[in-house]
């Protein structure tokens, strides 16, 4: 199983994931929380699929973009 690079783990301490998860994905927080632990819910390996991973990668570049964008307003 694939882990996530350590980067994309740490960014928990800035992002609130479940937000993450319902905004893009339409999801429970529990599930985002679930994948990024690298388990389902009866506690089974498991990962991100590979259109997982693209919506993710594309969900932290939006936060990336508003994110320059609020800071360009101060």
């Amino acid at each position: 199983m694939e882990k996530l690079p350590a980067k994309v783990r740490e960014l928990g301490w800035f992002i609130k994931w479940g937000a993450i998860s319902k905004e893009y994905f339409g999801l429970s927080r529990s599930w985002i929380y679930q994948r990024l632990g690298g388990y389902d819910g009866n506690g089974n390996e498991c990962e991100f699929s590979d259109e997982q991973k693209e919506t993710l990668r594309g969900a932290l570049r939006d936060l990336s973009r508003r994110l320059s964008e609020a800071a360009d307003e101060l």
